[in-house]
């Protein structure tokens, strides 16, 4: 049996980012489901592993990591991935395509988030689909800065595209209009024909049933 277990959600992006990244090191591991949808989040077990209450956590090497970006770059570090240029201005360019799904969009559309919004009077679709297009429209016009290449930045995957491609399925899922956004709508298209980002589609681990 595998020892690096990721406690995971289908769904969350956080952590199918980080499914991405352990197939593409064709890194096995062993999954474990801890449903937001029923609270398991909140419960004394993964509040030990994650004290935020979230997914994903994985444990790897005899250590426990929490944050999915900490998690791909700790991978990206100890594998050699190269999911980060080694220029300091590419560099902070990939960052900067990264952070604009991860810190600027996804948190916003996050369940709990989402779940208060709509308790102040909102709809969930008219919050998802307002904040994912404004995410996306930024996002869009960093990647239309450099237009060289296959993926977001150049001819290799980096962290953007690992981030770049749940947040589009989280788009089509709420029925954001991608016309506007061609670039990253191609980009996310080319990839989801990789192995790696195929096996880690939410519909390829979903639970039965």
């Amino acid at each position: 049996m595998p020892k690096t277990v990721l406690y995971d959600y289908w769904r969350s992006s956080a952590a199918y980012r980080v499914r991405i990244a352990l197939n593409l090191l064709g890194l096995p591991y062993r999954a474990v489901a801890v449903d937001l949808t029923q609270g398991e989040q909140a419960e004394p077990d993964n509040l030990a592993r994650n004290p935020q209450g979230l997914v994903p956590t994985l444990e790897i090497d005899g250590i426990r990591l929490t944050q999915s970006l900490a998690i791909l770059e700790y991978l990206d570090e100890t594998r050699s991935a190269g999911w980060l240029p080694q220029d300091p201005a590419a560099r902070a360019t990939v960052r900067a395509m990264a952070y604009a799904v991860a810190i600027d969009t996804h948190p916003v559309c996050n369940l709990r988030v989402a779940r208060h919004a709509v308790s102040l009077g909102a709809t969930m679709e008219g919050w998802m689909q307002h904040f994912i297009d404004l995410g996306l429209q930024g996002l869009e016009g960093l990647l239309q800065q450099h237009p060289e290449g296959r993926f977001c930045y150049g001819d290799t995957v980096t962290l953007a595209d690992i981030c770049l491609v749940p947040q589009v399925y989280n788009a089509r899922r709420w029925g954001v209009d991608l016309t506007p956004t061609p670039r990253l709508a191609g980009i996310a298209d080319a990839l989801e024909f990789s192995p790696a980002f195929r096996a880690a589609h939410p519909d390829r681990v979903k639970p039965a049933g």
